[in-house]
């Protein structure tokens, strides 16, 4: 089963959607209180930790994926538009130094869609030079039957090569795998898909807490899709990586081993 570990968790949008996909969260970083304690209801053997500053790659769990939706409120068209460098969403900076610790197989960030003009190069540019490459589209809650609009920057971020092979030409018919994925799914159900512009919730209790969870949270439908899409190119690269060293250990005779003749 693939892991993963869950930065700026809020709620737990993403880690749903990406346990629906068939992984397996091993830890969850969320500061805010009330958050924390959905986070322990419905995952009560996870571990967890409070701030994100303070987490050390020594405290977490090698994972294959490390997911997270950094504060959007310097980025945000409705803040006062600071950018990635602002007070909030500079928390960029310790996402990164998570994935510099722990150098995981994919990456999942997310944010609002005006991040494409106030912080995308950023993000881009710090993990190309640690050699990850990158994928990105904006996907609306609408796309997956909200009533809502709700359109959301989604980065899919992995190292540039596998066992020093050039990553993009292990897909030789599909370079960019799960980008390619995205457009095909555009053409389809999201190509018709409806554009209303409220938000709604219905049957929450009129606490602010709980709005704000919900209002930070990501749809889980859509982490699901996504999560779906990095497992079935995960599974793809460990049957090739298994093949590779079958044919390695062929072409040394290491079968020859183990011929009882």
């Amino acid at each position: 089963m693939m892991t993963f570990g869950s930065l700026f968790s809020g709620i737990g949008g993403i880690d749903l959607g990406l346990e629906r996909a068939g992984m397996s969260c091993k830890w969850q970083v969320e500061i805010d209180p009330f958050c924390r304690q959905v986070l322990a209801k419905h995952w009560p053997d996870v571990t967890r930790y409070s701030d994100v500053r303070e987490v050390k790659g020594e405290h977490l769990e090698p994972v294959d994926l490390v997911a997270g939706g950094f504060p959007c409120q310097d980025i945000s068209n409705a803040g006062k538009c600071a950018g990635i460098n602002g007070e909030r969403s500079g928390l960029w900076h310790e996402f990164f130094r998570i994935i510099c610790a722990l150098r995981p197989h994919f990456i999942l960030v997310e944010n609002v869609s005006a991040l494409r003009c106030r912080g995308l190069g950023r993000v881009l540019g710090d993990l190309a030079a640690i050699g990850y490459d990158a994928e990105w589209s904006c996907v609306s809650a609408c796309a997956m039957g909200a009533p809502h609009t709700r359109d959301r920057l989604f980065i899919v971020s992995y190292p540039n090569s596998i066992n020093g092979e050039d990553r993009l030409a292990v897909y030789s018919n599909d370079k960019r795998p799960i980008q390619r994925a995205c457009e095909r799914e555009r053409s389809g159900i999201w190509a018709h898909a409806p554009r209303p512009s409220i938000r709604v919730a219905d049957g929450v209790p009129n606490r602010l807490d709980r709005l704000r969870g919900l209002g930070n949270a990501v749809v889980p439908q859509i982490a699901e899709w996504i999560g779906r899409q990095i497992m079935e190119n995960f599974q793809a690269e460990r049957r090739q990586s298994d093949d590779a060293i079958v044919s390695v250990g062929q072409s040394c005779g290491v079968g020859q081993l183990w011929n009882p003749a």
